[in-house]
């Protein structure tokens, strides 16, 4: 099967999820493209399946992923896509966080018209090591509400690796099935 994986990233965790989705499925015996958002992807029409994703900043995605779905709406609706969003929200105990995000999702789908019905949420990392000062003590503090590490003198990434691999596979199975 041929794949595309395009995402956009601010500080690199969607880039690696992305690639270790891109991993996986090569392990599968599949042929995948992937690529930045920012770099100019190529449109989805040679591609089986696509697979689009983005974090989520101040309660928004990447507007360059937005961009891609709009102007390629009318493939990604004729074709198995599947859309992961990455977000800290995801790593919370906090029930209001996880129906946030999932909120976040469902009105970026209704904003640009896609109707997969493939939603992946999965948790990010703190790039502390990588903050300002200011935004360090804003993540430090938002950790902090939502019982993650307050320790900024190292990264902490919470992304749930074998859930990814499993949601992948389930997902591309499901379409040969």
């Amino acid at each position: 099967m041929k794949i595309l994986i395009i995402y956009g990233t601010v500080e690199g965790q969607t880039r690696k999820i992305a690639r270790f989705m891109e991993n996986v499925l090569q392990e599968n015996g599949h042929q995948v493209v992937i690529a930045n958002a920012v770099e100019d992807p190529p449109a989805p029409n040679d591609f089986d399946t696509i697979l689009v994703g983005s974090s989520i900043h101040i309660h928004k995605y990447n507007t360059l992923i937005k961009d891609y779905v709009l102007e390629n709406i009318d493939t990604l609706n004729g074709k198995p896509s599947a859309f992961f969003s990455v977000s800290m929200a995801v790593a919370s105990d906090i029930k209001e966080e996880h129906e946030e995000a999932a909120q976040i999702a469902e009105d970026f789908l209704k904003e640009t018209a896609w109707n997969t019905k493939t939603i992946w949420h999965i948790a990010g990392a703190l790039k502390y090591t990588e903050y300002n000062y200011f935004k360090k003590l804003i993540m430090r503090s938002i950790a902090k509400k939502e019982g993650g590490s307050v320790d900024t003198s190292q990264d902490h990434e919470y992304t749930d690796w074998p859930k990814v691999k499993e949601q992948v596979l389930q997902f591309i199975n499901s379409l040969k099935a």
